[in-house]
C-alpha cells in the first residue's frame, strides 16, 4: 500500500552485493519509497550527508569503510544521529549483533531475510523516526 507519507521517505541502501541492491531497490520503490544506493562505506557516508535519508539499510561488510564504522560516524555527527540505521548483514554472530547495536544501530537483520519481515521492520522503524 502506497501512502503520501511513504512517498516522501528516503531510504539509503548501503550494500556492495548487486543482487541484494537490485531486489531491495525494487521492493522499496514498489512500496513508494525514494531509494538511494551506496556501494561502499565512504559512498554511504557521503550519501547520508547529501541526502539525509530517513533510514539506512547498512551492510556490515562494505569496501573502504565497514558498516560498523559508518554507523559509528553517523552517531557521532549531531546533525545525522537521528537517522534510523538497520544493519542488514550475513554477520549474524551474537558478538556482531551486540557490536552493531552498541554502535547505535536501531535494528539488526541477518541475511538471508524474509522480505515481508524486513518491510514490516522498515515500516516500524520509520514510524518511530
Amino acid at each position: 500500500m502506497t501512502t503520501a507519507m511513504t512517498t516522501q521517505r528516503t531510504i539509503l541502501i548501503a550494500d556492495d552485493e548487486p543482487n541484494i541492491v537490485i531486489s531491495l531497490e525494487y521492493l522499496l520503490q514498489r512500496e513508494g519509497y525514494r531509494v538511494v544506493v551506496a556501494r561502499d562505506g565512504q559512498e554511504a557516508l557521503d550519501a547520508v550527508r547529501r541526502e539525509a535519508p530517513d533510514l539506512v539499510l547498512l551492510d556490515v561488510m562494505l569496501p573502504r569503510l565497514s558498516g560498523f564504522e559508518v554507523c559509528q560516524r553517523m552517531r557521532e555527527d549531531t546533525t545525522r544521529r537521528r537517522i534510523r540505521v538497520l544493519m542488514l548483514t550475513a554477520k549474524g554472530r551474537e558478538v556482531e549483533v551486540s557490536k552493531g547495536l552498541a554502535l547505535g544501530a536501531d535494528a539488526y537483520v541477518t541475511k538471508p531475510f524474509s522480505t515481508q519481515e524486513l518491510m514490516a521492520l522498515i515500516r516500524a522503524q520509520l514510524a518511530e523516526a
